[in-house]
């Protein structure tokens, strides 16, 4: 089992696996706060395919094979686990093959098959709630999950639509889901997103990152999912929703606080 209840869950990494060197940039730093924050399991992530992009002109990322080999650079070089999201049963092997964790996407939680594809594959699975979705609908996906064998299970909340572009976050997701048995984590990016709302593609609210991920923590969330990258404003996608990576050291210090005397 990869998640401890004795320490914080952070899922990081670059929104989309751009290239090796945003890879290596974001793994270098966390490498520097995991030795500094033995408190800390520290996961990498990074998506091959952003296929939900708002506009079909976006770019999309690195592909299926070059984002594998990027995550399997990354776990080599840097020892850390590895997270990337499925769109589709086919791709479940091959991420399986290479990565620690698979992700279901938000917009997919419901999908049955790829469910059930994830949690056959034999790691662990880390499914998003829908935007779509009340916490008290999480069982049925937990279910679902238990049902095609998932060993370790983790639930993540990423906010929940709120009119249109907009998201807002129920702090008592954390103990409605925490009650299902697994792990629940908090998406401080995507639940600051601003989908649709940058004129064909999302935009963001980085500036409400740091309070809400300490308002989760002190709710109960068992960890942090949280997108960093050298420069944000040039990041193919969710660059407003991401930290800056020379920022993640400090607010990561700041959380950790809330952590312990959330637990103390």
């Amino acid at each position: 089992m990869l998640f401890d209840p004795k320490k914080l869950l952070l899922v990081a990494g670059p929104c989309s696996l751009e290239n090796e060197h945003v890879c290596r940039a974001v793994a270098e730093s966390l490498t520097g706060i995991a030795r500094k924050q033995p408190e800390l399991t520290v996961v990498f992530k990074g998506s091959f395919d952003k296929a939900n992009r708002t506009s079909g002109t976006g770019p999309r990322g690195s592909g299926l094979e070059a984002g594998l080999e990027l995550l399997a650079l990354i776990r080599r070089d840097y020892g850390f686990p590895v997270l990337t999201d499925v769109h589709e049963t086919s791709q479940v092997s091959a991420v399986a093959a290479v990565c620690d964790v698979v992700q279901i996407p938000a917009f997919l939680c419901r999908q049955t098959d790829l469910l059930l594809a994830a949690a056959a594959s034999g790691r662990i699975v880390n499914v998003k709630k829908g935007q779509f979705l009340s916490p008290q609908e999480m069982p049925f996906v937990i279910a679902k999950l238990r049902q095609g064998g998932a060993g370790e299970i983790w639930q993540t909340e990423r906010g929940t639509t709120f009119g249109y572009q907009n998201l807002v976050v129920d702090m008592r997701s954390f103990a409605l889901m925490k009650a299902n048995g697994c792990p629940a984590i908090f998406d401080a990016s995507h639940s600051v997103q601003l989908p649709g709302a940058g004129g064909g593609r999302s935009g963001g609210q980085r500036e409400f990152i740091p309070p809400l991920a300490r308002a989760a923590l002190a709710a109960g969330a068992d960890g942090l999912f949280i997108e960093t990258h050298p420069q944000p404003e040039a990041a193919i996608s969710d660059g407003p929703n991401m930290i800056p990576l020379t920022e993640l050291p400090g607010l990561l210090e700041r959380c950790l606080a809330v952590w312990r005397a959330a637990r103390g």
